[in-house]
């Protein structure tokens, strides 16, 4: 099989880093860009005979993808994050295409969302998709995206067929916390781009995304974890233009 450098950003993600890690057992380097944890993430990554860490000071999501990129020796990279995990069945069809006498330069995998260790089915993450293992010569992550990193393909396109796992929300405090974050980065996204502040798109926004993950997506029919989680992404775009105003005043 074709070598893989199994690529993941962290902070803080003591609780999780050992689980993510393992699922690199397919890859012959890991690489580990850190913004400087201050719980036990460093110390338990380096305890894999395999990884490198680098500490790189966290400015926005695609500066830290793209630094990972940099310091893989390999073409081929697998990209995941720290509540990602691998299944078997992924493992063999990834293992499957890279012994293919062919290969796409870049492949989308679908994830099955969990909030609280439940799975949902609508919520809008029936369409989640990522790509996650790619030539990095034919691919890299777009300047200017601060959050939800876009990464551009210079190549042929494929998709798997097994689901990654994304046990994105643990507790409903911290995903909230989460959304908060990526809208304040995704204001100071749009400052940067010339956006101005409007309170009535700031309120339609907000409640469309409501509108569309809960009845259009069907999140009503995740019951209450649908509800919750349609909320805390609506708040998300609330607070995107909060700090695209806080920017705009500065």
């Amino acid at each position: 099989m074709m070598k893989i450098s199994g690529l993941i950003i962290t902070y803080n993600e003591e609780k999780n880093i050992k689980e993510v890690l393992e699922c690199f057992d397919l890859c012959n380097e890991i690489i580990v860009v850190d913004s400087f944890s201050t719980d036990k993430t460093i110390e338990i990554a380096r305890q894999f005979p395999n990884v490198r860490v680098i500490l790189h000071k966290f400015e926005d999501f695609t500066e830290q993808r793209n630094v990972a990129l940099d310091a893989a020796s390999n073409d081929w990279v697998l990209f995941l994050d720290g509540d990602e995990r691998i299944t078997p069945e992924l493992k063999k069809e990834i293992i499957r295409e890279m012994n293919a006498s062919e290969q796409k330069d870049a492949y989308y995998f679908y994830r099955k969302f969990f909030f609280g260790g439940k799975p949902l089915d609508y919520s809008g993450t029936q369409s989640d998709k990522n790509f996650r293992l790619f030539r990095k010569s034919k691919a890299r992550y777009v300047s200017g995206k601060k959050v939800h990193e876009t990464l551009e393909v210079n190549g042929t396109i494929g998709v798997l067929k097994n689901k990654l796992l994304h046990y994105s929300v643990t507790d409903y405090e911290s995903y909230r916390q989460k959304m908060i974050h990526y809208g304040i980065l995704k204001g100071k996204e749009l400052a940067s781009k010339g956006k101005r502040f409007n309170i009535v798109m700031q309120y339609l926004k907000t409640i469309f995304k409501f509108f569309k993950s809960y009845i259009l997506r069907l999140g009503i029919l995740d019951g209450k974890a649908g509800y919750l989680l349609c909320y805390l992404q609506s708040l998300s775009v609330f607070e995107t233009y909060e700090s695209l105003k806080k920017e705009q005043n500065n």
